[in-house]
């Protein structure tokens, strides 16, 4: 045998053994994201399976609140709110459902006693923002996309019940957490951080689900409460919710009537 074969075959060992202890630490990747969709399952079992993810749109009512640094703003209003997959959304409020809030794909409107204008540019923004990392666009859409990665963060708090914590990752490094309570399998909390498009600095955006009923085979949160920088930023409780209405395309358009509002600074 030629010196090198010999080289070889003493070397060719060697290097398999110096590769081998890569294979546990692959194993142990793939069994945390393993555990972590298995979490996701389990929710989506709970939340209803294939009625919650092939629901159309809803129509729900109630009282919603706001927040200033973490204090009400008067007593809450009203609201009438309708929702249709993917991107549309159309919110009346008051008694008299005068105020009227209306999103479609990439346009948004507003409509008060001065008459129907075209949304501002920075609110309509930060509902693209939340719309693009709300529960129902991570299940529905995330989850299909190829890229995604998936951490099972172990066992955690939220609103002081036990919980398993699930962050998902998806190809554009946007990423979201989820904390799914141990005992019922619902989302409770979904939180995400944000870079500010002005001072460039990362805001925390979390929502709290509450009072979970089943509706039409569908598990649904009577109360909803939203956080920035874990402040509470709005809230809202549920008195009644309808699925899969058939909701006409012309629910959530608008025709401008009034020049646009002057730029908030």
């Amino acid at each position: 045998m030629k010196p090198l074969a010999l080289i070889l075959l003493v070397l060719l060992p060697a290097a398999a053994q110096q590769a081998a202890p890569a294979a546990p630490q692959t194993s142990a990747v793939q069994a945390n994201e393993r555990q972590a969709r298995a979490v996701l399952d389990r929710m989506l079992q709970a939340l209803g399976g294939q009625a919650w993810l092939t629901f159309t749109d809803l129509e729900e009512s109630g009282r919603t609140y706001s927040f200033y640094h973490g204090e009400t703003r008067g007593a809450g209003v009203q609201y009438w709110r309708f929702w249709k997959w993917p991107d549309k959304e159309r919110v009346e409020l008051t008694k008299q459902r005068d105020i009227i809030e209306i999103y479609n794909g990439e346009q948004g409107w507003e409509t008060t006693y001065k008459g129907t204008h075209n949304q501002e540019a920075k609110e309509l923004a930060l509902y693209q923002q939340r719309r693009r990392y709300s529960l129902a666009q991570v299940l529905r859409t995330w989850l299909t996309q190829p890229g995604l990665a998936l951490f099972y963060d172990g066992a955690s708090l939220a609103n002081g019940r036990p919980v398993e914590q699930v962050t998902l990752m998806n190809a554009q490094d946007e990423s979201v957490t989820l904390y799914v309570s141990s005992e019922s399998h619902l989302p409770l909390k979904l939180s995400y951080r944000v870079r500010d498009p002005l001072y460039h600095d990362l805001n925390t955006e979390s929502v709290v689900w509450d009072n979970y009923h089943p509706v039409q085979g569908i598990q649904t949160p009577y109360s909803v409460t939203f956080y920035h920088n874990d402040e509470m930023a709005g809230q809202r409780f549920v008195n009644a919710v309808r699925y899969n209405l058939g909701l006409a395309d012309s629910q959530f358009t608008a025709t401008v009537t009034t020049p646009p509002l002057p730029k908030k600074h």
